[in-house]
């Protein structure tokens, strides 16, 4: 048997904390690490263009601390299989160790890798890295998927185990010949984009930055988070999410930063702060066991649903993507999605609101972009945001519930900070008007997009009509 095993990485960039490279220390004595870039394997969903920049810089930083402990990050593109059989021909490995992943088009293309290594008499395991509860440990009494998140985070409580590290590796053994490796720039990750230099002003990728961050959140931060999370005119979340989706950070090393050995944590803020990590778990869960809802409506009775035709909405559609409607919360929240590839939560699900209750357009739509311009764009959690507002998914709001933008931004940006730093013309009104500011005699600025009150008398109509069906 050869002493050699490839580590492919995946959303698990990471040296600390990673199982399958733990794994494959203490069982193997040369690691060679590969990145595959396969897109074609992802189905509908390979990464978006904000996601690629992203990718594109974390990778570059993990070759970056893996020549730091004598290693180096092989990259390939190209069909995984094939590309997995190449490299272990040339270093002689004859094992494959990965993280798993969740979404439904992966899960497949991982279970015909894993039979097709094992057939060859190649050694393929996989490891729990991204969750802190894999999607079929916890379930109801009854042996369904949960689907409502309050029961969800109750048995997640209940059944709460501290969480043990994997230690970060000082150094790493090689093999005896290294595999050919494509130039990390030549495989179509960087989008031709304005976000090539954007994206640099907001972000700093990597697992190092990661922790930066998570440590000036929990020092800084996470005391007020519970209050201030809702507030998108203060810096009152952690923006970990692209790291955690990345896998620069392990949900598990996030819980830890709070103390008490990975336990719950006591305090409001951070307890807060790990029931938003139960809903991305939640999100998960719901994704795995229900792999159609990234396109289809998990509520079967919204196929029926009366949305506009793509030929009656595409106008508003291209003004609701680039922060045009005149709803000044709704443009200040796309403007932000474009100019940094990333939206507070809070601005996610009013614009979402607007988009599928004002505007009556598809929810399948606002996925789609939001797929392709957020830095931290995940299935799961897109699929379950989305279908939430809409009201067709699991733990769905209330189809009454049409989220009113003026309201939302007087109550969560009082002093217009948010909408004034995304959309200066209007700094040109007095305070009390920056919300509505077609309600200012004053100044004339156009009319937006649509009439809040009547479009959602339109959508309270078209939810009462499926229902009646």
């Amino acid at each position: 048997m050869s002493d050699c095993v490839i580590v492919w990485f995946r959303q698990d960039l990471r040296l600390a904390d990673n199982p399958a490279l733990d794994r494959a220390r203490r069982d193997f004595s040369a690691i060679v690490p590969v990145y595959i870039h396969d897109p074609d394997s992802e189905g509908d969903w390979a990464p978006g263009a904000a996601s690629r920049w992203w990718l594109y810089h974390s990778l570059a930083e993990l070759d970056r601390r893996l020549e730091g402990r004598g290693s180096r990050l092989i990259v390939a593109n190209g069909d995984t299989l094939e590309q997995l059989d190449r490299i272990r021909r040339v270093t002689g490995a004859d094992a494959v160790y990965w993280n798993r992943r969740y979404e439904p088009a992966v899960v497949e293309r991982d279970r015909r890798i894993k039979a097709a290594l094992t057939e060859q008499g190649v050694e393929a395991k996989s490891f729990k890295a991204s969750l802190l509860y894999e999607p079929w440990e916890l379930r109801k009494a009854d042996d369904t998927p949960y689907l409502v998140f309050t029961p969800f985070w109750k048995r997640m409580q209940k059944d709460w185990q501290p969480l043990a590290p994997c230690p970060e590796p000082r150094e790493l053994p090689t093999p005896k010949r290294w595999p050919v490796s494509a130039d990390l720039s030549d495989i179509g990750l960087l989008p031709d984009h304005h976000w090539k230099d954007k994206l640099a002003d907001a972000w700093e990728p990597g697992e190092l930055a990661a922790r930066r961050r998570l440590e000036s959140f929990v020092e800084d931060q996470v005391t007020g988070y519970a209050s201030r999370r809702d507030r998108p005119d203060q810096a009152g979340t952690s923006r970990l999410s692209p790291s955690l989706h990345f896998g620069e950070l392990s949900p598990g090393q996030v819980v830890r930063a709070f103390g008490r050995d990975g336990e719950l944590p006591g305090g409001q803020g951070a307890l807060s702060y790990v029931r938003e990590i139960a809903w991305r778990e939640f999100s998960t869960h719901l994704l795995f066991h229900f792999p159609k809802t990234p396109g289809q409506p998990l509520r079967k009775e919204f196929a029926d649903f009366p949305w506009r035709k793509p030929s009656d909405y595409a106008e508003d559609l291209a003004a609701w993507q680039r922060g045009r409607t005149g709803i000044p919360l709704v443009d200040a929240g796309m403007r932000e999605l474009w100019e940094t590839g990333w939206m507070h939560n809070r601005v996610r699900m009013v614009v979402a609101s607007f988009l599928t209750k004002n505007l009556l357009i598809p929810w399948q739509e606002g996925a789609r972009w939001f797929w392709d311009t957020l830095v931290d764009a995940d299935l799961g959690n897109n699929t379950q945001g989305w279908q939430w507002t809409a009201g067709c998914g699991a733990d769905a709001a209330p189809y009454f519930r049409i989220f009113n933008p003026v309201l939302q931004g007087r109550k969560f940006d009082p002093n217009t900070d948010y909408i004034t730093r995304w959309c200066p013309e209007l700094k040109e009104l007095p305070v009390r008007h920056r919300h509505a500011p077609w309600e200012n005699d004053e100044k004339s600025f156009s009319a937006p997009l649509v009439d809040l009150g009547q479009t959602r008398r339109r959508a309270l109509a078209a939810y009462q009509e499926i229902r009646k069906g």
